[in-house]
């Protein structure tokens, strides 16, 4: 089996790689990226390619499989660039996919597809799909998924998979994470020895999330299986501020809805911090997924808590962690982040 996966080199592409090495019925990988890594993994060779510009049916020809996972979160200033990059980048995969003849799409989404729901109870896959309207993120999951169901009614006898994971951390994608959605300026010895000092304690800051490597295997599971359709995919226990604190020795703050909105926008308007509010609509918005479907069909069983996630990533950010691909790398930081404050915050760097 070959096996193409676009944006090999981040967070989850980088496990992906890791699962398919130990794969017997995978022979071969081709992993495309926008900027060649430095790092080798077995059976993985590499294309540099832009899914926006660049020719990609070309690299997907006689492929069993090919994995989307390219998303930009920056340059978080700059909707237009980053539709052009989510939406039209995606519409351009799936073309290429169609164009090539390959037989199956794994796709990535994400819980941000999803319309408001509840945080009372859990959601399977058939919650409705129209994202939080306030985060541009949430918009361009939801429209990508519209095309992608225009790709199926279109598209005769391709096997199509969409994943749709919780927050997705591993120590290695620590200074990645921190650049994207903290930024230069967040103090790293806050979160030394993998605790908090402070949760703010939000009405409706319920959330859930997974670790790299479980995400990883239910893609390895979707890749040489003959699953179709969406799956949720989450770990348990929910998250939420007084779960955090107890976990993490931190105090509990109580900060209303409106006030932490209000920061966060003002912060990301000042260029103080990456992260838009719309950020903070979608964490607050989306629903508690219900991971039976994965369970069932994929047999898919996280081997990782959500606490247990969250801790390693913690101590990653507070020793600067990363892997060696241009997505995770701390050199694209430069010493004291340096580079990262130059190349203004919520944009990121290219020189690696």
């Amino acid at each position: 089996m070959r096996v193409v996966i676009v944006g090999a080199t981040g967070n989850v592409g980088t496990s992906i790689l890791r699962a398919l090495a130990d794969e017997p019925l995978v022979d071969s990988v081709l992993g495309i990226a926008r900027r060649r890594p430095h790092c080798e993994f077995d059976k993985t060779t590499w294309a540099a390619a832009d899914v926006a510009r660049d020719e990609l049916a070309p690299h997907f020809r006689g492929a069993d499989v090919v994995v989307h996972l390219a998303w930009a979160i920056q340059p978080s200033h700059d909707e237009e660039e980053l539709r052009r990059v989510n939406v039209r980048g995606s519409e351009r995969v799936f073309r290429a996919v169609a164009d090539a003849g390959v037989p199956a799409l794994v796709y990535a989404s994400s819980v941000g597809v999803y319309s408001q729901g509840p945080k009372d109870r859990a959601v399977d896959e058939s919650w409705p799909t129209g994202g939080i309207a306030t985060s541009f993120y949430s918009r361009h999951k939801a429209e990508t998924e519209g095309l992608l169901d225009r790709f199926e009614r279109e598209v005769e006898g391709r096997r199509v998979v969409r994943l749709r994971p919780g927050l997705i951390f591993k120590r290695e994608a620590a200074t990645g994470i921190r650049r994207l959605f903290a930024g230069p300026l967040f103090p790293s010895p806050l979160v030394r020895g993998g605790r908090l000092p402070v949760v703010p304690d939000i009405p409706g800051l319920r959330f859930q999330a997974v670790h790299s490597l479980d995400v990883a295997e239910a893609y390895r599971r979707s890749i040489v299986g003959d699953a179709r359709g969406a799956f949720n995919i989450a770990a348990d226990p929910v998250l939420h501020p007084k779960l955090l604190a107890a976990e993490f020795g931190a105090r509990l703050m109580p900060v209303p809805p409106k006030l932490a909105r209000a920061l966060t926008d003002a912060t990301w308007r000042l260029h103080l911090q990456p992260t838009p509010s719309g950020w903070f609509d979608l964490a607050v918005g989306v629903p508690l997924l219900d991971c039976t479907r994965a369970h069932d069909v994929l047999g898919w069983e996280p081997r990782r808590t959500s606490v247990e996630a969250l801790r390693e990533l913690l101590r990653g950010l507070a020793d600067g962690a990363g892997a060696d691909t241009p997505p995770l790398s701390p050199r694209t930081t430069g010493p004291l982040r340096v580079r990262e404050l130059l190349t203004g915050v919520g944009r990121s760097s290219d020189e690696v």
